[in-house]
């Protein structure tokens, strides 16, 4: 049974009104609508999940949209950044294509022996789009802002990052790749095994003086790979065994679930890949319609009646 981490499955944050999440990821940011269904524990309020064509793991940002949510910030124990992967010398389309839209970022910067830029989403979550060759191999430059290579990495904020990497490298198989310090942050960078998709954590400390708030703009939890329910199973053994609180197997229709707080106090999860989001809509027909779990299915007229309409806005390619 394999005893290390591929990466991450996906990230899920809150947003404010859907339409003005949809636009901006689909329109500006490119990616596709792969489900949209419902917070099943609250199912008058979205789940929207984006990704890749394929709808593949390693590429999902998902949103839990509050039409009159409050504004988040990040802060120590959440995650604080987000990045793309974006193969190397296709940074510049997006920075023009950013300019043409007066959307404002940051950089370019380097970190780590990697160009990027930095962004804020319209509820303030922090995006970076980072040139690598982690996860991008095969892409098409012809296209001038290529968007099907996932994620890069995620940043969790911590206080005391110690244990959180102990978490890493001695459960996770991870690999401390170095450290650096910029702008009053101190950042150490982990790397999972092999080149794939999502393959980064970065953990920081700060100087400033800052107390997270979850609501609009902020991460909810990250999500780390499973293969399938037999390694997530032997997951939930080894970190019950080093002394975590972790859920029982969760089933969330396109993945199953468990749950538990890292060391620093972020919300980590792992997922399983399948059974993927091809389950109950056909590949080239993802997104399209309202999906329900099965437990909802009976309150769907209920339920449309509470959610707003939203519009796929035309996604430009070039």
């Amino acid at each position: 049974m394999p005893q290390t981490i591929p990466g991450l499955h996906h990230v899920t944050a809150i947003s404010g009104p859907p339409q003005t999440n949809v636009d901006f990821y689909v329109g500006t940011l490119l990616q596709r609508l792969v489900k949209k269904t419902v917070n099943f524990d609250d199912p008058g309020t979205y789940h929207l999940y984006y990704g890749n064509q394929q709808a593949e793991p390693g590429t999902i940002l998902t949103f839990f949209p509050f039409v009159n949510a409050g504004p988040g910030r990040a802060g120590p124990g959440m995650a604080s950044a987000v990045a793309y992967a974006i193969p190397k010398g296709g940074l510049n389309a997006w920075m023009a294509a950013l300019a043409d839209a007066a959307i404002e970022f940051d950089g370019p910067l380097e970190r780590f022996g990697e160009q990027m830029i930095a962004l804020a989403d319209p509820d303030g979550l922090r995006i970076e789009l980072i040139e690598t060759n982690r996860g991008t191999a095969g892409i098409d430059l012809s296209d001038d802002r290529p968007v099907d290579g996932g994620f890069h990495s995620v940043t969790l904020w911590l206080d005391n990052p110690d244990r959180t990497a102990r978490l890493l490298t001695d459960v996770f198989g991870y690999t401390h790749a170095g450290e650096a310090s910029d702008g009053g942050q101190n950042r150490h960078r982990f790397l999972a095994g092999g080149q794939g998709r999502g393959s980064v954590i970065d953990l920081i400390t700060s100087d400033a003086a800052s107390s997270g708030r979850q609501g609009a703009g902020s991460i909810h939890h990250v999500a780390f790979r499973a293969e399938n329910d037999q390694v997530q199973q032997a997951w939930q053994e080894i970190l019950r065994g080093q002394g975590f609180d972790v859920t029982p197997q969760i089933d969330r229709q396109y993945f199953n679930a468990i749950y538990f707080r890292e060391p620093g106090g972020v919300l980590f999860e792992i997922a399983t890949d399948p059974p993927g989001f091809a389950t109950d809509e056909a590949l080239d027909a993802l997104g399209q319609e309202l999906k329900l779990p099965r437990q909802h299915e009976p309150l769907r007229r209920r339920i449309e009646q509470r959610l707003p309409p939203i519009t796929l806005p035309q996604r430009r390619t070039k």
